[in-house]
């Protein structure tokens, strides 16, 4: 800087052996005043200078300052930034815990019989009610055996008419052949063979009526077997997983795997949503059934559910040396799902 300085004030310097070789002869009043005007012109480059020198350091200084002042200061809210922190609503002071959405309610739907799945009429997210049907499975075999039984009842229907019309002539024989004897006109043999044959006929109406009776419950024994391979709803509440097809068969009493399933789908009653927290042993004490409480979902940490401790289970973790606590909701919404986390105040 110091060099640049020097060059400039020499720039502006006047050469006295140019002036007087080309003026041949310069009176001392002129060169007193060159001389004047030539220093008043190195002090005003020197001024301009130095104010220039100072300048710079002063604007780099300002500038830093901009750059760091949001970081120190903040900076001012306007009529449109929203409240500041300390204007919020507090939150509730109390003890803390953790845990996940659970359902009071919660089923894997399945038939109780062994079949292959012909229909399954409900997806994922589809809200059913209670009754309502969700598969069903092929019932070609049950119902050929439900003909079998109507024509069995049939026949069964046809024999006791028949038996009621020979027991009928029976008791007709029988009474003839009573007065007979009364009057003497015919033998006890034939009225001991006219009873006899009354019993008999009389014996096979029972057991033909007997047979009718047996055959109309296998009737409605089958008829629910049929119903059996309609899978309905237990209760009222929404599909959250599918778990078979069409083709598939549907074995309660597997594993499952394969092309084998043991239930058709899985429902849950939205209704029963609670929240199941694990409280450490030694803060226990601190809550009690019926204490307000304070949830909050990780899926929305701006809404505050309020809720109260429903129960508290009566047993303690070992591993863990946690005692579990269900935590009811007081708000039904469509945001609360099942197996989310969440984070409980049991406000004190």
């Amino acid at each position: 800087m110091n060099d640049d300085r020097r060059d400039k004030l020499r720039s502006l310097s006047i050469d006295r052996d140019e002036v007087q070789g080309g003026s041949g002869g310069v009176s001392p009043l002129v060169l007193v005043g060159a001389v004047l005007v030539t220093a008043l012109i190195a002090a005003g480059a020197v001024w301009f200078l130095m104010q220039g020198d100072e300048a710079a350091p002063a604007q780099t200084q300002q500038a830093a300052s901009t750059v760091e002042a949001p970081a120190s200061q903040p900076v001012p809210a306007s009529s449109e930034t929203p409240a500041p922190a300390a204007s919020r609503v507090p939150r509730a002071a109390g003890l803390v815990a953790s845990g996940y959405v659970t359902a009071r309610r919660q089923a894997t739907v399945s038939a109780e019989i062994t079949g292959r799945i012909a229909e399954v009429l409900v997806e994922e997210g589809a809200e059913v009610e209670a009754g309502e049907v969700l598969a069903r499975l092929d019932d070609t075999r049950a119902r050929l055996d439900l003909d079998l039984i109507d024509a069995q009842i049939a026949a069964a229907e046809a024999r006791v008419r028949s038996l009621e019309f020979q027991a009928r002539e029976a008791r007709t024989v029988t009474g003839r052949a009573s007065s007979l004897f009364e009057r003497e006109i015919a033998s006890e043999a034939a009225l001991t063979a006219a009873q006899a044959q009354q019993s008999s006929l009389e014996a096979q109406l029972r057991a033909a009526r007997a047979d009718l009776d047996s055959a109309r419950v296998r009737r409605t024994s089958q008829e629910d077997l049929i119903a059996r391979h309609i899978v309905r709803a237990p209760f009222a509440g929404v599909v959250i997983a599918k778990n078979a097809q069409v083709g598939e068969i549907l074995f309660p009493g597997s594993a499952g795997g394969g092309f084998t399933r043991t239930g058709v789908a899985t429902l849950v009653d939205m209704a029963s949503l609670e929240i199941e927290v694990d409280v450490n042993e030694g803060q226990i004490q601190r809550v009690s059934p019926g204490q307000r409480v304070e949830a909050v979902l990780d899926a929305y940490p701006d809404w505050r559910i309020p809720a109260r401790v429903e129960a508290i289970i009566p047993t303690a973790d070992r591993s863990r040396a946690t005692i579990q606590v269900r935590v009811a909701l007081n708000e039904r919404d469509e945001r609360v799902l099942p197996d989310m986390a969440a984070r409980v105040t049991f406000i004190e």
